[in-house]
């Protein structure tokens, strides 16, 4: 199923000069998003994932159904003061601007293996500063896993050793 075909382009949002990648009729396609669902678990399903990390706030739509298929536990990440206990935190660029990422102090124990799901590999910042943050915990990151990859930004380089799995790759 060419999944890219449910990837709708939105020119100057969310500021000018940026190109945005609408998930929307992706997931409101059944068919197409139980394809992407197999699709991201391809390549770890018959390994032992103890919690899947979805990063604020696209990377919870599939990282919830990644844990689920998995048996595993969910652990959101996200962005500064919208998690209610307390967190540690890591700060990035973006393509856009800087950002910084939260997540719970107790979210993640030492030696668990982490399954870390975003929907979009692009500059690499976010998922560096989500690694960043597993690594803090004691966690073992077996994948970083996306929806989609923007290869023309490099963010691979970004994540050094980690195994990394792009359903989508543009």
């Amino acid at each position: 199923m060419p999944l890219k075909k449910y990837i709708r382009d939105i020119q100057d949002f969310p500021k000018p000069g940026i190109g945005f990648k609408d998930i929307t009729p992706l997931l409101i396609d059944p068919i197409a998003r139980k394809e992407t669902l197999n699709l991201l678990l391809s390549t770890i399903k018959n390994q032992k994932i103890d919690k899947v990390i979805g990063v604020e706030s696209r990377g919870f739509f599939f990282g919830i159904l990644l844990a689920e298929e998995l048996n595993a536990g969910f652990v959101p990440v996200r962005k500064p003061n919208k998690l209610p206990y307390q967190t540690i935190s890591a700060s990035y660029d973006l393509e856009y601007g800087t950002d910084t990422l939260e997540i719970h102090i107790d979210a993640i124990k030492k030696g668990d293996r982490v399954l870390i799901h975003d929907d979009v590999l692009a500059t690499g910042g976010t998922a560096k500063a989500v690694c960043e943050l597993v690594e803090r915990l004691g966690g073992e990151i077996v994948q970083c896993n996306f929806l989609m990859e923007l290869s023309f930004l490099n963010g691979r380089e970004k994540l050094g050793n980690n195994n990394i799995f792009a359903a989508i790759t543009y």
